[in-house]
C-alpha cells in the first residue's frame, strides 16, 4: 500500500496530539514549564546535528539569503500567520494555534528521515524509516501539546502534503536527491528548527516562514556549484 508510512506517521501525530490534549492537564503548570525548557534543548540538539551536516558553508548562506528574499517577496510568515490567527479565532482556548502549528509541521517535515523515509514508502519497500519516524513524532506530539496547545494537530497538513509527494515522486527524486543535496538541505533545515528552539525557549523569535524556502533553494546551489 503506498503512502502507508505516511499515513502511519499521520495517525500518530494525531494519536500523540490528543493526548497531550486530554491528559497533558494532568500535569502541574511548573512541570510544563520544566518540559517546554527541555523540549527546546532538544530541538536545539536536533538542529544543531542536521546543520552540522553541510560540507559547504557558503551554500547554506546563500540558500538562506536568497531564500529569504523569496520568503519576504511571498510574504510566506504573514500568510502563515493569517492562517494561524483564523484557526485561534476557531479555537480561542486552544493555546497558541499558530506557534504550535508553525512549530510542529517544521519539526515534523525537515530532516533526513522525513525524505529518506518517503522515498522508501514509494519506492515500494517496507517504510521502517518512517515507522520510526512515526514513534519519534507522536512522543513529540504529546509534549509539544501539553504545553503548546491542540494547534499542533494541524500539522498533520503539510507532514501529509510533504511527505506525500515526495513518496509518489519517489522514482525520479532518488536521482536528484543525492547525498549532497540532502546533506545541504538538512543543514539549512536545521539552522531553521535551531531558530524554532530560539523561540520554544523565549530566546528570540526568528521569522522562519519567510527563511522556509532556503530549504529548496539548496538543491538548486549544489547543483549549480557542486
Amino acid at each position: 500500500m503506498i503512502l502507508k508510512g505516511t499515513i502511519v506517521n499521520v495517525i500518530a501525530v494525531i494519536l500523540g496530539t490528543l493526548i497531550g490534549r486530554y491528559l497533558g492537564h494532568l500535569f502541574p503548570e511548573r512541570i510544563r514549564r520544566t518540559i517546554m525548557a527541555g523540549l527546546g534543548l532538544a530541538v536545539l540538539l536536533i538542529g544543531t546535528q542536521l546543520a552540522l551536516q553541510s560540507n559547504n558553508v557558503f551554500i547554506v548562506i546563500g540558500s538562506l539569503l536568497v531564500g529569504g528574499i523569496i520568503g519576504e517577496v511571498l510574504g510566506i510568515e504573514a500568510r502563515l500567520e493569517n492562517f494561524g490567527h483564523r484557526l485561534q479565532q476557531r479555537y480561542k482556548d486552544a493555546g497558541n494555534v499558530a506557534e504550535a502549528f508553525v512549530t510542529a509541521s517544521l519539526l515534523y517535515c525537515i530532516g533526513a528521515m522525513a525524505i529518506m523515509g518517503s522515498i522508501q514508502d514509494g519506492l515500494g519497500e517496507t517504510p521502517t524509516i518512517l515507522y520510526a519516524k512515526s514513534a519519534l513524532d507522536g512522543i513529540a506530539s504529546i509534549a509539544l501539546t501539553s504545553t503548546m496547545g491542540i494547534g499542533v494537530i494541524f500539522s498533520v497538513i503539510p507532514l501529509l502534503i510533504y511527505q506525500g509527494l515526495i513518496t509518489l515522486s519517489a522514482g525520479w527524486m532518488q536521482g536528484i536527491l543525492t547525498d549532497p543535496v540532502i546533506a545541504e538541505m538538512n543543514a539549512v533545515g536545521g539552522l531553521l528548527i535551531l531558530a524554532i528552539g530560539l523561540d520554544v525557549l523565549g530566546i528570540k523569535k526568528l521569522p522562519i516562514g519567510n527563511l522556509l524556502p532556503g530549504i529548496f533553494v539548496a538543491p538548486v546551489l549544489v547543483w549549480v556549484f557542486l
